[in-house]
This record gives structure tokens, C-alpha cells and sequence, in this order.
């Protein structure tokens, strides 16, 4: 009877610790109930429970610190400071399934927050239980180690060297082999915060194999994991162009390509940031994109997306457009210049309008024939507008260079005389150089300057003695007739009528 009566006190108190912990679990699942959870002392008791005997209960506690962590950072460093960490890295290595995906649920909810936070749990010695748990037969354990590491790496160079070091890599690409889709998006995700931050850490990730199993999921038809292939191939091109040639030996084209017309807007815009990251390196592996219809993709891409979202593409066109002369053409004649110019105008995020204006500027620097197609898309007066309006710097930096490049190389008159009341003293001199050299020589536009009141123009400008655009005026004059000009300045029609006032004509005696 006493003994029955015993086994009873203890089934209660049992049955009540597991009533707790599930019901705290589900609690902390919702961020507003976190802090009442942290008021009452919640941690201490779910520590405390990480040691129970009872299985089940240890996982249900490692899932409610979990929890907690991930809705709150204040919370994650009290997991810190009380040392739970330590507690729940050594159970990891002789636990089971589930309660080694609770405990890496934890470390991952950690580190997610800051570097200091993933240092945390790099100095609990996590790494080498999660690397361990990579090598799980359960995928799911494999799954949330993986998760725990990649949110460990992102934060600086030092922590994704740390995960490195702790032999991660080689088991991340044995993972990326398995057959769950969950697991390899992760591990893609991974990877690719191992490789961002320099080519020594990309180094690292391709000796391992992995560029050849990425390339393999680009035609993968889980959206999710394309978005992650995209993002993990670009951030190993984006560092040199060794790492960007192993890339596309990859075989990535014409796939890769193909994926800009995807229906998942995370996978273009994570598509057109590889290409970018692989043509910004070298003329040929410009023209290699460019050879395999990279530019007219690449167009219908910056037509159908807004926002931050056009930048990728629109700086993989100035890439391409700022080698040579006929990979701008290549670009121009795909009909680039008229959503570009459209981004100018309508768009709203400063670094698609700073990149839209670098790329004009790489397109029209290279001749005249660019230059003309540039001016006929009426680019110049929205880039004067955007040098000496937009309220960001960088904006107005990229607009007033590229402005500049492309003037130094425009000799179509009726363009340049456009922009000539409405340019600013800055820009002016360009404009007005660009008439000196040409005027002096082509009688043909030198008649039309006159008639379409371009030579009046000229008159108006006011420009001190001995500057650079005094010295432009001066030698547009010395083109054209004295009287020709003199009729054209300002003032000279009241000079005639000044001398119609004073005038006396003739008398003629009738015959």
C-alpha cells in the first residue's frame, strides 16, 4: 500500500513537469508571452529540467529555450550568462534524435542574433558537437545541425573561419548529396555564409567539391533551393576570377540563364547577382554571358522587377558594357538603354538609381556612336535632373560622372543643344567643348546651329576671362562670321534700333 501510494506521488509529480514544460514550450512559441515567461524565472527552471531523467521532458525543455532564444535576444544572452550552453553541447553527443535537434534548435537560436552571441556558442564548443551531428544517420539531426552552423558563420570572418577549422565543410557537401530537400536548402544556405566573407574562406568551401553538386540543383524545381544554389555560387564568383571560372567550368550556363525568367522572384534576383559577380571579373567571361544571350535576358529581367531588386541586373549590363566597345554595343542594341533610363526616372531606391547611372556612363563612355545612342534615349536631361536634385550623394556622384563620360564623347549637335539651357555651370563647359570641337569643322552644322538658335544660345553664356569655357565660346565665334555672330549677341537688335532712332536718311531729289 505505502509502496503504491509512493509510486503514485511520484507518477503526479511526473505527469505535472511534463504538463509544465509542454505547456511552457507552447508558450514561448508566441513572442508576447516571453517576457511573463522570463519575469517568472523560466530559465532556471527549464535548466534545471534539461537533466531530468525522463526523456521526453529533457526535449520539451531544450524546445522551450529554444524558443525563447529565437523570439528574444535579451533571453539568448541569459541562456549565456547562466551557462546552459555548456550543458546542452555535452548532451549532444550521447542523446537521442530528437532531443539533439532540440539542443541545436538552441544553439542555432543564439548565434542567429549577433557575433558576440555566436561566439557564445563557438566557445561552448558546439562546433564539434554539430559537426559530429552532420554525420547523424537521422536527416533530420543532420538538418538542424547544419542550420545551427550557418547561423554561427555569417556574422564575421573569424566564426566562419572557426566552422571551417572545425572540419564542417567536407560534411556539409556530403550532406548537399543526400536526398532531402529541407536538407539541402540549409546546407546551400549554409555554404554560402561560409563562402561571402574573402576567397580564402570560398577557397575553402570549393577544394571541398561543392561547386559541382551546386551546379547540379540549379535545375532543381524546389524554388527554396534554387534561391540558395544562386546565392552560394554567386558569393564564391564574386571574389576573383579564378573562384569565377571554376564556377562557370561548372557548367551553370545556359541553366543559369534560363533561371532569370523564373517565377520566383528570390531566385532571379539571386540569378542576375551570380552573373553579375561572374562578369564584373574579365572581358571574357563578359562576353561569355554575352554570347550565350545574356544580354536580352537580362533586359526583359530589369523590365519585369522595381526597387533594390533591378540592381543585380542592371550592374551585370555596366559590367558587360565597360570592357570594350562592341560588348556595350552588344548590351545597347539589346535595347538596355530604355528601362535603364525609365529606372532614372521612376525608381525610388538610391542604389538602383546610382547603379542605372553608372552603367549609362559605362555604355556611352567608349565613342561617339555609344555616346549618340545614349543621347537619343534622352538620357541627359534626366541625369542633369538627378546630379543636381537628388538628395543622395551617391546619386548625384554617379549621375554627374557619367554625364560627364559620355558628353566627352557625344558629337550629335541636336542632343548637346538640348541640354543647353538647362544645364548647370558644371556641366555647361562640357557641353560647349563638345561644340568647340566640332563646329570649327563641319560647315553643315555649323548653318543648323545658327538656325536652331544655338549660336544665340552660345551668346547668352556668361564665362570669365581665361576658363575653360570662355576658351570654348572664344573658339565656336572664331568659327563662324564676325557680323554672324555679333547679329546673335545679346543686345544687338536695341543696337539697331538705337540706330534707327538717330538715322537720317537721304533725301532723294525726284527726277
Amino acid at each position: 500500500m505505502a509502496e503504491r501510494q509512493i509510486n503514485q506521488v511520484f507518477e503526479k509529480y511526473q505527469q505535472a513537469r511534463t504538463m509544465f514544460v509542454t505547456t511552457v514550450s507552447d508558450l514561448a512559441n508566441k513572442p508576447q508571452n516571453v517576457d511573463v515567461l522570463q519575469s517568472k524565472g523560466v530559465l532556471v527552471m527549464l535548466r534545471n529540467l534539461l537533466a531530468d531523467p525522463i526523456t521526453n521532458i529533457q526535449y520539451t525543455a531544450a524546445l522551450a529555450l529554444g524558443r525563447l532564444a529565437n523570439n528574444n535576444d535579451a533571453i539568448a544572452r541569459e541562456i549565456v550568462n547562466a551557462d546552459i550552453l555548456p550543458q546542452l553541447v555535452f548532451s549532444l553527443a550521447d542523446q537521442g534524435r530528437h532531443y539533439k535537434k532540440a539542443a541545436a534548435f538552441v544553439l542555432r537560436a543564439v548565434a542567429k542574433h549577433d557575433a558576440e552571441m555566436a561566439k557564445a556558442v563557438v566557445d561552448a564548443g558546439a562546433l564539434e558537437a554539430l559537426v559530429t551531428c552532420l554525420e547523424e544517420f537521422d536527416p533530420s539531426v543532420k538538418e538542424s545541425a547544419a542550420w545551427a552552423l550557418g547561423y554561427i558563420a555569417p556574422h564575421t570572418p573569424e566564426l566562419a573561419t572557426a566552422v571551417i577549422d572545425a572540419g564542417a565543410v567536407p560534411s556539409l557537401v556530403l550532406c548537399i548529396q543526400e536526398p532531402e530537400m529541407s536538407l539541402k536548402r540549409i546546407v546551400a544556405s549554409a555554404l554560402s555564409d561560409i563562402s561571402k566573407h574573402s576567397p580564402e574562406h570560398a577557397q575553402s568551401v570549393v577544394d571541398k567539391g561543392a561547386i559541382a553538386y551546386l551546379a547540379q540543383l540549379i535545375d532543381t524545381t524546389d524554388a527554396k533551393l534554387k534561391r540558395q544554389v544562386f546565392s552560394a555560387l554567386g558569393q564564391i564568383s564574386k571574389h576573383s576570377l579564378e573562384l569565377a571560372e571554376l564556377v562557370v567550368e561548372g557548367e551553370i550556363f545556359p541553366s543559369a540563364l534560363l533561371s532569370l525568367k523564373d517565377t520566383d522572384d528570390f531566385v532571379k534576383k539571386n540569378c542576375a547577382s551570380l552573373l553579375r559577380d561572374i562578369c564584373k571579373h574579365s572581358e571574357e567571361l563578359a562576353a561569355l554571358v554575352v554570347n550565350n544571350s545574356g544580354c536580352p535576358v537580362l533586359v526583359e529581367y530589369l523590365g519585369d522587377t522595381h526597387g533594390v531588386a533591378r540592381t543585380p541586373a542592371i550592374m551585370a549590363l555596366g559590367h558587360i558594357g565597360s570592357f570594350n566597345e562592341q560588348l556595350a554595343l552588344a548590351v545597347i542594341t539589346s535595347k538596355a538603354l530604355a528601362p535603364l533610363v525609365s529606372t532614372l526616372k521612376s525608381e525610388t531606391d538610391d542604389l538602383a538609381l546610382a547603379a542605372a547611372a553608372w552603367t549609362i556612363g559605362q555604355l556611352g563612355r567608349h565613342s561617339p556612336i555609344h555616346a549618340k545612342h545614349v543621347a537619343d534615349a534622352h538620357t541627359f536631361p534626366v541625369l542633369i535632373d538627378l546630379e543636381t536634385k537628388s538628395s543622395n550623394a551617391e546619386v548625384q556622384k554617379k549621375s554627374a560622372r557619367a554625364l560627364r563620360v559620355v558628353l566627352q564623347k557625344c558629337v550629335h549637335l541636336p542632343a548637346l543643344e538640348a541640354v543647353l539651357s538647362i544645364a548647370p555651370p558644371e556641366v555647361l563647359q562640357h557641353v560647349v567643348k563638345q561644340f568647340a570641337k566640332v563646329l570649327p569643322n563641319d560647315a553643315a552644322a555649323r548653318k543648323l546651329f545658327v538656325t536652331s538658335g544655338g549660336l544665340a544660345k552660345i551668346q547668352e553664356i556668361k564665362a570669365d576671362d581665361g576658363s575653360e569655357l570662355h576658351e570654348s565660346i572664344e573658339t565656336i565665334n572664331a568659327a563662324f562670321p564676325p557680323e554672324v555672330v555679333k547679329y546673335y549677341s545679346p543686345g544687338y537688335s536695341n543696337t539697331l534700333l538705337e540706330r534707327l532712332d538717330g538715322y537720317e536718311p537721304e533725301v532723294v531729289a525726284p527726277a
